[in-house]
Parts: structure tokens; sequence; C-alpha cells
């Protein structure tokens, strides 16, 4: 394939959309290979009754055994695990999410948008484990600062060192009766709350956001249904050249060059095209003479609805208009400095609480007429809370190549081995009982209560393997997102992550892009590139 590009991007989500918008708007040529097809959201959207699905809305049985968000709905959005198998050990099962289309899992992703801080940045300097960032927020505030923005995040400034501000558009919304008893009684109990962090808008999104002001450049071209196989090597310098795909459709390979390769696959995809891209001068995968790459695998641990509550006042519509409704966010609390050596866990917690729902029938020991009248007799009085919480970075949870299992275009896939430890079990029965006292505090009646986490990956916030950090034999990237081993190759997703807190990633990681980004222009415009 022929085209006048210097810089080939792979992917098009949160990462490869920044690099694109960043790059292009500086004069740069790039080709981006995205493995997914374009949606034309006008066009491939239809809407039916349920009793007109196949499968009545549940959708196909076995076809995302680890996808709970799929439904039948939304199917073709999600990756098939029928084309895209993988392996993980019997006992411990790995949830991969994802998305193959134009503008990657941004399609579908929260909008929270949380910046780290340098509890997690510089994570070893407050409890010891681990390693820090090469980075500290210092460095990546000015992105921060330039990507809420765009993203029009919305929130509020709290002060707080676990929560760094932002520039954002401020919340003002006022706080039903209920939600401001709740947080009453978190602040009794010493715990910080606030209001979400999220990106306004129904679609912020790379394909709406960053994307389209990349393309007006005319310094950007988009191959969709390009999976990538390899990257291709140098074998007298050791450089990156360009990638080998396979069209999605036609299953035929093709070959694109590229002076610089950027990486911005996901996480686990990035980490699988380094795995795959071994050559005589890289036996172990393309940048790994630390042998690090494919390590240190993590997420956050979520324990959905760790506790199930109602305000009592509002049975059978009772109470004022604003008794329920609305929700926030509780920040982190716990190790907010010293670890504290009452706890058995390092690192924290956070959690989402929201009310005025209805709840679930199966907290009701009722059934039939009794269960009915009861569900009526709640309606709109539930107050729920769902932990995220922080997953220690350990060498033992990784990927490497099956080459027993091969995707529908015969790339070799994964063998994930990831495991939650005693620091996880702990911090999650520490939040379940902390949630329940502070809905107790509040007047609320406790329903359940549990702290069974999701298995790993179910956050979608898979993290790590192909770390930044200062030592080369410690890290495959330096502060900057380029490969100590091959300096042509950025990698700019999830997997740069060295820790990842308790907040959601993508903020994060667009910050990160752009800053390399940059960098990269600036090395070029030296001729170091």
């Amino acid at each position: 394939m022929k085209t006048d590009h210097d810089v080939l991007i792979i992917g098009s989500g949160a990462s490869g959309g920044m690099a694109a918008w960043t790059l292009t708007r500086m004069g740069i040529k790039c080709l981006m290979l995205d493995a997914g097809p374009q949606v034309d959201f006008d066009r491939h959207r239809d809407s039916r009754a349920v009793f007109d699905l196949p499968f009545r809305g549940l959708g196909e049985p076995g076809r995302f055994p680890h996808v709970t968000q799929a439904s039948e709905f939304d199917a073709n959005f999600w990756l098939d695990e029928k084309q895209n198998p993988y392996s993980y050990p019997e006992k411990d099962p790995y949830y991969w999410v994802r998305i193959r289309a134009l503008g990657g899992k941004t399609l579908r992703w929260g909008r929270a948008s949380w910046r780290l801080s340098d509890f997690e940045f510089k994570a070893r300097d407050h409890d010891g484990f681990g390693d820090n960032w090469p980075v500290a927020l210092a460095d990546l505030a000015p992105f921060y600062d330039r990507v809420e923005p765009m993203l029009r995040v919305s929130g509020r400034n709290e002060g707080l060192p676990q929560l760094p501000d932002g520039k954002l558009i401020e919340d003002r919304s006022t706080d039903s009766l209920s939600v401001q008893r709740f947080i009453a009684s978190c602040k009794q109990l010493g715990v910080p709350t606030t209001k979400p962090r999220r990106a306004t808008g129904t679609l912020a999104s790379s394909v709406n956001l960053l994307l389209p002001d990349a393309l007006a450049t005319g310094n950007l071209t988009i191959v969709p249904n390009a999976i990538v196989r390899e990257i291709s090597v140098d074998p007298k310098t050791g450089l990156v050249n360009g990638a080998h795909y396979v069209d999605r459709r036609s299953k035929r390979d093709y070959h694109v060059s590229a002076r610089i390769v950027i990486l911005g696959a996901s996480t686990l995809e990035s980490t699988r095209i380094m795995l795959n891209s071994k050559s005589p001068r890289h036996p172990n995968g393309l940048a790994n003479s630390s042998g690090v790459l494919g390590h240190y695998l993590f997420d956050q641990i979520y324990v959905k609805n760790v506790v199930t509550a109602i305000v009592p006042e509002a049975r059978g519509g009772k109470g004022p208009r604003n008794l329920t409704g609305g929700g926030g966010y509780i920040v982190r609390f716990r190790n907010v400095g010293k670890p504290d050596p009452k706890l058995k866990f390092l690192r924290g917690y956070t959690y989402d609480f929201g009310s005025g729902f209805t709840p679930n029938a199966r907290y009701l020991p009722l059934y039939g007429e009794p269960l009915l009248r009861e569900l009526q007799n709640l309606q709109g009085t539930g107050f729920s809370m769902t932990t995220m919480g922080e997953v220690l970075p350990r060498f033992e949870n990784h990927v490497r190549i099956d080459p027993n299992v091969k995707d529908a275009w015969g790339i070799p896939n994964l063998h994930i081995t990831a495991r939650y430890t005693d620091n996880e079990h702990a911090m999650a029965k520490d939040s379940m009982e902390m949630a329940e006292a502070m809905c107790k505090g509040a007047g609320f009646e406790v329903l359940a209560r549990h702290s069974q986490m999701v298995p790993p990956g179910e956050s979608i916030h898979e993290l790590g393997t192909c770390r930044m950090g200062s030592d080369p034999k410690r890290s495959v990237l330096n502060q900057w997102n380029q490969c100590h081993d091959v300096k042509n190759l950025f990698v700019v997703d999830g997997s740069a992550f060295v820790t990842g807190g308790a907040q959601n990633p993508t903020l994060t990681i667009l910050a990160l892009t752009l800053r390399a980004g940059e960098f990269m222009a600036a090395e070029m415009k030296k001729q170091n590139l």
C-alpha cells in the first residue's frame, strides 16, 4: 500500500484518535489502521421490538461469554469471541472485553473523566510497593488542562490532593434530600464526596471529538477493517519500518511502511501485536529486551451494588418530590498519605452512588402478589453503591502468546493469567463494611450487602503489560511513551500504565498521548526520528 504518510497509527480509540489529532494539526502526514469498520449511525442503526429479535434481546448463546455488557441490541459493537478466542487458566477466568469499530471503546465508554494524582504516579514513595511512574502530576497537569476542555468535563473542584482539581464546567446541580443525608453521613465518617466528573455530550468519542479535526487537516488517511498481524522491523537497524495487516473481509495480506509507528490498539491488543512481532533482532517480542512486555497486567476491582438500600420515608410514594434521585462519587479516603497499619491492604478505593430506582425483586423474600405489591410500595426508594478499587500491579499477572489459539484470520492470540490477591479481597470487604456504615448513618434501610468482585477484566480498564519506567531493565517505555529498545515505536494506550488507582483511565490516556505526540513532532523536526 502506498501513501505519503510518515507516521503509522494503529487503533482509532482514545489514544489513536488523540495521536492523529495532535500530529496532523502540526502538519505531519499520518496513516491510521483500525481493525473494525466505520460505523454509520444513520444507516447502521435500527429500532426493533424485543419480540422481533431472534433471541428476544438476550443475545445468541455462547457468542459473548465474557462480555456481560453485550446484548442483542448492540451485538455488532462487541468483538465476537467465536472469531477471536483466547485462553486462560481454568480456575482463573479473564473477561477480555473488546470493541472493533472506528472509535474503539470510546463508542461505549461511561465518560468518567478523573485525573490521577501523585498517590498513583509516585505510589512507591507512599507505601513502598511496586514502582513509580517516570512522570509526576506536575508533568501531566498541563496536558490534563488541555484535554478536559476538549471533552467538556463537568464536575467540582474540591482541593483534595488525591483528586487533583481540573479545568471543569462546574456542576451546580442540587442534591436530593436523601443524597444530602448520605453526604452528611460520609462527612461524619471522614469520607469526602463530590459530584461525578464526566465528559458531556451523548457521544464524547474519538469519532466526533478527535478524528473529524484530524481529517479536516488533509493529513490523515484512515484504513478500516485492517487487522494488524505484526510490526515489521528493519533487520539492519532493528527499528520498525511498518506493519503487516490482514483485511478483515477478504483476508488478504498487506504491508504498509512508515517512518514511525504508534500503537494505540488498546492494552492487550497492542501487547499481542508486539509479542507476535518477533524477529532476529527482537526474539522475545518487539522491544522486549527487559522481558517485562506482557507482565504487570492489572485493572480495577469492581464490586457492583456492594450495598443496596432503600430510603424508608419514600415507601408508597410518600415524602417530598426531592427526597430521592441523583447521585455522586466518593473520593479515595483509605491510605491517603502513609499506609494505615490497621488496614489489611495497600492503596484505596472509591464509590459511585445513586438513588431513586426500584430495588430488584431478588432482594425481597416474597413471591407472587405479595412481591408485586411490595415492589410497587418500594418504587423509587432505592439507594445503591458500587466499589471501584485499585489493583496492585504484579509481575505474575501476565499475558503470553498461545500458539494453539488463533483468531479467524490465523493470528495467534493471548493466554491471560490474572488473579486478585488478598490485598484486593481485603479492600473489597472493607468497602462493603464502610458502605453499610455510610448508608445506616444516613438512616437508610440496608437490603443487601456483599464483597464479591467481578472477574478481572470485566471493568474494561485493563492496564499495564507495556509499562513506562526510568530503568530499561524493568520497563518497556520511557517517560515519553517511547520504547527503550526501538526509538521510533511509541505505545500510547493503557498498556503504558505503571499504576492505575481506582480512577477511570481514559482522561490520563488522552493526556499522555497528547504529551507523547508533541514530543514526537519535536523530535521529528530535529531529525532525531
